[in-house]
């Protein structure tokens, strides 16, 4: 075709593009330094890029004899040409096909998909679209047939994916559209659906208008919807479209419960430590001694970091395998922490992680919560004077437990080992007051979608 030529033109300029825009993180601030370091290697990977070209068309000119499979390869091989491949394939498909597409931003997006998206195409047999930037996502292997897969990236060609999109809904669990450089669809009145990856507060843990450009949000509890329109009349929003769904996750969790074997009485001695990201999350502060307490006291300690930390923090978390890494009641978790380790856990450590409600939500099990300072995503979450429900829980699921006196922690877990019962109890009351539809979430949500998508 007469326009493939500029191809690689247009790599190079939508690459140099990102020196005038931000890559979005969702709720995590990029450092600057990151930032440059990655800008600079997208442009040197385009100026590879375009060579790669014409050297491909070069050696084809004058050889003859390199097959349509070699050419397939090299482009499957790279992945800025098959991200945009992937995007071609998108656009080429039917408006049925891709009438309702769910984006995944992260490894996370599934756990709070799954319910939902089983619902739609095994219950009511839907087609979705599954756009992921996960290059090993689970679902692009899906054997399920009403389930069209796709990878992008988090580059430029996912930049254009959202801004040319024509489907009638779009769900995800990625705040911040229409902040940065990923905006709603101008070519498509596409209806946006944002879906919570945590069941914390929305002024505290979103940064400030995160959620402003979705028509429906996907609440998790009563107390988000009063966040949501508090908002809405501090800052004088259009009123958004807000719907009673509940927790997907927390579904699942619940599900799988039901489903395990009886918990192992002889693994009660497991104390989960999960703390949260930044440079006073509760590992930074006092989490090597804490874990020293632990295991002198013949508990067994599992540490997941949050991944922010494992990346960035490599000295600390070097320094904690070097104390402990030989001790064989201690276990350094850097990946997803296991259903049968949570299952078989006395309590759970942690500080402002969302894996806290998660956890005593599910299991129904007291944590810990080191009071280290929080860490504030929203300098303007003041504005909205209503008390975050990660604040006001606390105590209510919990014990707070300042860091200068860990020692604490021994005497408050064999309390609360000797009292399950009464706090089993309480946890169930909480739950039921703060969650939507608790194992329901999916089928409001699906008839929901399906309601638009008949509509439309």
């Amino acid at each position: 075709m007469k326009y493939r030529k500029l191809i690689p033109f247009a790599a190079l300029l939508l690459t140099f593009h990102q020196f005038f825009v931000l890559d979005v993180y969702a709720y995590i601030d990029p450092v600057t330094g990151s930032a440059v370091l990655t800008l600079l290697a997208g442009a040197l990977a385009a100026v590879v890029m375009t060579l790669k070209f014409y050297w491909f068309k070069i050696k084809t000119k004058f050889s003859g004899n390199l097959s349509k499979e070699n050419n397939a390869e090299i482009i499957d091989n790279s992945g800025f040409v098959s991200e945009w491949a992937e995007l071609k394939k998108i656009n080429l498909l039917s408006q049925d096909e891709r009438s309702i597409i769910f984006y995944a931003e992260n490894k996370a997006s599934m756990n709070h998909f799954s319910s939902l998206i089983h619902e739609l195409t095994e219950k009511m047999n839907l087609q979705i679209c599954y756009v992921t930037s996960v290059k090993d996502d689970p679902i692009l292997f899906t054997k399920n047939q009403r389930i069209l897969p796709f990878y992008i990236g988090d580059g430029t060609a996912r930049t254009k994916f959202f801004s040319s999109l024509k489907a009638k809904i779009l769900v995800t669990d990625m705040p911040d559209l229409g902040k940065l450089h990923i905006k709603r669809s101008d070519e498509y009145p596409v209806h946006y659906i944002y879906l919570f990856h945590s069941m914390y507060s929305v002024h505290s843990y979103l940064r400030k208008g995160a959620i402003d450009n979705y028509d429906t949000i996907f609440c998790v509890g009563p107390y988000q919807i009063k966040e949501i329109r508090e908002t809405e009349k501090v800052y004088g929003l259009k009123a958004k479209k807000l719907i009673n769904y509940g927790y997907g996750r927390l579904d699942t969790l619940l599900q799988n419960k039901v489903n395990s074997q009886t918990t192992n009485s002889n693994a009660k001695d497991l104390i989960i430590i999960a703390p949260s990201y930044g440079g006073d999350n509760l590992l930074e502060r006092c989490g090597i001694k804490l874990i020293d307490i632990l295991l002198k006291s013949d508990f067994r300690v599992m540490v997941r970091p949050h991944l922010r930390t494992l990346r960035d923090s490599t000295e600390l978390i070097d320094s904690i395998k070097k104390k402990f890494g030989k001790n064989s009641n201690f276990v350094l978790e850097t990946g997803v922490i296991t259903f049968d380790s949570l299952n078989n856990s006395l309590c759970m450590i942690s500080d402002w992680s969302g894996i806290s409600l998660e956890y005593a939500f599910t299991f129904e099990r007291p944590v810990i919560f080191i009071d280290v300072p929080k860490k504030i995503l929203n300098p303007n979450w003041g504005d909205i004077t209503l008390e975050p429900i990660e604040t006001s829980i606390r105590d209510k699921i919990g014990h707070i437990v300042s860091p200068n006196n860990l020692e604490e922690i021994l005497e408050l877990v064999r309390i609360l080992d000797k009292n399950t019962q009464n706090i089993s109890q309480l946890i169930k009351e909480m739950r039921e007051k703060t969650v939507y539809n608790i194992g329901g979430s999916a089928k409001i949500g699906a008839q929901y979608i399906r309601q638009l998508h008949d509509s439309s």
